[in-house]
């Protein structure tokens, strides 16, 4: 297939891969500035990593009201199935 592209098509194809590379190095950045967060998060107010990336998700989604029911579900077939 890339033997049958002209020179237009191989530097608009270099185009995509580089604006690809570019937001992949966003995406790694974020997620190290994710990690710093919860680091300083989870040691300034000594909770767990699992318990505040559960927090911060919440937080983002705005669904805490369903993360309530879910669990309730959750602790209720497990005592059900558990007796």
């Amino acid at each position: 297939m890339l033997s049958k592209l002209d020179p237009n098509q191989k530097l608009k194809l270099v185009g995509y891969l580089k604006d690809f590379s570019t937001s992949l190095t966003r995406v790694e950045a974020e997620r190290d500035l994710q990690k710093v967060l919860k680091g300083d998060a989870c040691e300034e107010f000594d909770i767990s990593k699992k318990v505040f990336t559960k927090l911060a998700k919440t937080y983002h989604k705005q669904n805490f009201a369903d993360e309530v029911a879910d669990h309730q579900e959750f602790e209720k077939l497990y005592e059900e199935v558990t007796k």
